[in-house]
């Protein structure tokens, strides 16, 4: 078993077009017995990006069901976010500069989970788990 944790792009990717994760972290999302985690980070992203105008997607996959039904039909637990995933964000190196990124690679950090995401600029951390989706 291993565990995940999918940025916006994974988890919007996840659910509305799969063919577009790259193969190895496609057959880690779909293998049942991995843990899969979604930040509330990254929903929060998502919910501000939605409500202006920027991401039709989401605001069409969440007319549909509620989040928490969202991410139970599929799997996914919800990561909350905690005192020590902020004071790991604070101390982070400033490779990243969006907050909601920066929280995901701490909150991966402190709970050791594997980050899939296509964004190259996660793997510059160090001890960070990177799976390119």
């Amino acid at each position: 078993m291993a565990r995940y944790l999918l940025d916006s792009s994974a988890f919007l990717w996840a659910k509305t077009e799969p063919r577009r994760i790259k193969r190895k972290a496609f057959e880690e999302i779909d293998n049942a017995s991995n843990q899969l985690f979604v930040s509330l980070a990254t929903l929060w992203e998502l919910a501000i990006k939605s409500s202006k105008g920027k991401l039709s997607i989401f605001e069409a996959m969440i007319a549909q069901k509620p989040l928490d039904i969202i991410l139970s039909d599929s799997g996914f637990g919800l990561l909350d976010i905690g005192l020590d995933h902020v004071m790991t964000a604070y101390r982070l190196p400033y490779h990243h500069r969006d907050p909601f990124d920066r929280m995901i690679i701490a909150q991966a950090l402190n709970e050791n989970l594997t980050l899939i995401t296509s964004d190259a600029t996660f793997a510059r951390y160090p001890g960070l788990s990177v799976l390119e989706a």
